[in-house]
């Protein structure tokens, strides 16, 4: 894996991680909603690997936002 991939992959994480404060959620909560196993749900966290596009779908799901909201950070 690339260096600039594990970093894109660790901020997303951290983005991911604020969305859960902003809208009150909890991994739990999110991976139940989602249809996800929440283990996922922290791997994305942690920054370990990049979400595919159906754990994009799954989170944003979890969340009850629009899946462009979870890129919606810098990087």
């Amino acid at each position: 894996m690339k260096k600039t991939n594990k970093a894109y992959y660790k901020a997303f994480g951290e983005h991911l991680k604020s969305l859960l404060e902003k809208y009150n959620k909890d991994v739990m909560t999110v991976a139940s909603i989602g249809k996800i196993e929440p283990k996922q749900v922290y791997r994305v966290l942690k920054g370990e690997h990049g979400a595919s596009m159906k754990t994009i779908l799954s989170l944003a799901e979890g969340l009850e936002i629009h899946p462009k909201e979870l890129f919606d950070f810098e990087y």
